[in-house]
């Protein structure tokens, strides 16, 4: 038996009906890609989150607190390195000055210098506010220096008693985030030292409770976070 013309050419028909709805459907997929291409040239997009941020700044700090009930001043220099903006590690320098007024001597005061290891965890770091925890491991030397200088007699400061001293001063700090250049820091601290061992000296430790502020000049982001640049068109 022969196979029906009619039927060859009904199964043709449909066939190439077929092929054309796919091509349509093929080209209108094609066009709507390029149209969203060419709106998009103008951007690059990618997600660092997980980039490491570096930091680097440097710190002045001033405190005030008490020695055996005496008013105590101390100033401070700090350079430290910020790992994403998680952990400072760097060092520190403090003058301290109090007003001891030795009665054991003639018009001295105490006077102290010391620094050394700074280290510092923060809490919220990429927040406009945050929290760290900064200690000092350090040494240094404390003694008293006499603060009434007549012009009549030179001072010999070789009578001055000093002493190596030992310092550990943790502390809790709140960290102003002002711009990518600029962090003001506000905080308490607590000063460890070792045993004095001065003649005529009525203390055994410098040590005691300060607060203070801070401002840190640097560089705090380098390596911004961006998710879709524009760029420019030349």
């Amino acid at each position: 038996m022969q196979p029906s013309k009619n039927y060859v050419v009904f199964n043709a028909t449909n066939y190439s009906k077929m092929i054309m709805q796919q091509l349509f459907v093929v080209s209108i997929f094609l066009l709507t890609s390029v149209s969203w291409a060419q709106e998009e040239t103008d951007y690059i997009e990618f997600n660092d989150r997980k980039n490491v941020v570096h930091g680097v700044y440097l710190g002045l700090t001033t405190h005030y607190g008490e020695i055996d009930g005496k008013d105590s001043y101390i100033g401070g220099l700090k350079i430290a390195y910020v790992a994403n903006r998680q952990f400072e590690v760097g060092f520190v320098g403090n003058f301290l000055y109090s007003e001891q007024d030795n009665p054991l001597t003639v018009n001295e005061d105490l006077i102290a210098v010391y620094g050394g290891l700074h280290l510092e965890p923060i809490l919220f770091g990429e927040n406009l506010v945050s929290m760290s925890f900064p200690v000092l491991i350090g040494a240094g030397a404390a003694g008293y220096l006499g603060n009434n200088f007549d012009d009549r007699v030179d001072p010999d400061f070789d009578d001055d008693d000093i002493d190596a001293v030992f310092v550990l001063e943790p502390g809790v700090n709140v960290l102003f985030n002002i711009s990518r250049y600029v962090q003001l820091e506000a905080g308490v601290k607590y000063r460890f030292s070792s045993k004095l061992d001065l003649d005529l000296n009525p203390l055994d430790r410098i040590n005691g409770f300060s607060g203070g502020v801070g401002v840190k000049l640097g560089v705090f982001n380098m390596g911004r976070n961006r998710y879709k640049k524009q760029l420019n068109n030349e």
